[in-house]
């Protein structure tokens, strides 16, 4: 961990990362990608110093209110947040000025602040986002070894549920030969009817890969799936979409599923309804 200083902190569409690296160590993170022009080991997070400070200033200057929208590049519950408490911090400024936050993480750590996230949630707009990948836990802990677990996951949704918090899944990536099955992809589906999730992200069956994130991904696939960068290797060559052979069969089922179970699924539908500020009016989306 590493302290480092910030002018600013939100994008100019609300978009808002208090950290920068990460700590949960998936083996697709597109996010450790040489493009992204870190300066330090992407498990070094950095802090970005008096995060709620400047969030403070920027959201007092704000003639509009809208959405803030955090964990699109670096988790806001690694586990720097259990001590630091950045996260809580920057939840409590959004609260204070009166705007929104749709929060994107994989970590059952966001449990701490349901009070905060109600507040908001009652005061304008909250949004809980969570990413599910891999119905069993065993696999999951290959992929995601230091986050929780789907079942800690899906545990998450159930509270934001009995705490009228809507939430949204990003149901990827999709590891081609690795967790692209029907009985994966059904099981998913049957958690998120279940924890009455409001829409559900899925940009086709896949996983992309560029330099810095193909070189880790491949390592960890020589660890526990010996044999399978070769098949990479093999199936894609050095491109950066990955798509599934199992994808349009897939897709099929995904969509007629979240039909049948009436969750949004269809992708600038699901942005909509995250940047709906208040609810049923939609602000300048951030994607």
């Amino acid at each position: 961990m590493h302290y480092a200083d910030y002018k600013t902190i939100l994008s100019p569409k609300n978009g808002m990362n208090i950290y920068r690296g990460c700590s949960h160590g998936c083996i697709y993170c597109d996010s450790r990608s040489t493009c992204y022009n870190m300066d330090h080991d992407f498990e070094d997070i950095e802090v970005k110093r008096n995060a709620p400070g400047i969030l403070d200033e920027q959201l007092k200057r704000k003639k509009k209110k809208g959405m803030i929208f955090t964990g699109a590049m670096s988790d806001p519950y690694n586990h720097l947040e259990e001590e630091l408490q950045m996260t809580r911090q920057c939840l409590s400024v959004i609260e204070k000025h009166g705007f929104g936050v749709a929060v994107l993480t994989k970590s059952s750590r966001i449990l701490r602040d349901t009070d905060i996230l109600m507040k908001i949630n009652k005061k304008s707009r909250c949004v809980v986002q969570m990413t599910l990948t891999t119905y069993e836990d065993g696999l999951c802990k290959i992929l995601e070894p230091h986050v929780s677990a789907t079942s800690e996951r899906v545990n998450v949704l159930m509270n934001m549920k009995d705490a009228g918090i809507p939430t949204v899944v990003w149901m990827c990536p999709t590891l081609p030969f690795i967790n692209d099955t029907e009985e994966n992809l059904r099981g998913l589906l049957a958690l998120c009817r279940d924890a009455d999730v409001k829409g559900i992200l899925c940009f086709g069956f896949g996983t992309t890969m560029r330099e810095g994130d193909r070189e880790y991904f491949y390592k960890k696939l020589d660890e526990h799936f010996p044999g399978m960068k070769e098949r990479y290797e093999q199936a894609f060559g050095d491109r950066y979409v990955c798509n599934s052979p199992n994808g349009g069969r897939l897709m099929k089922i995904f969509k007629a599923e979240c039909k049948k179970n009436g969750i949004i699924h269809e992708t600038d539908d699901v942005f909509a309804f995250m940047n709906e500020f208040p609810a049923g009016t939609v602000q300048t989306s951030l994607f």
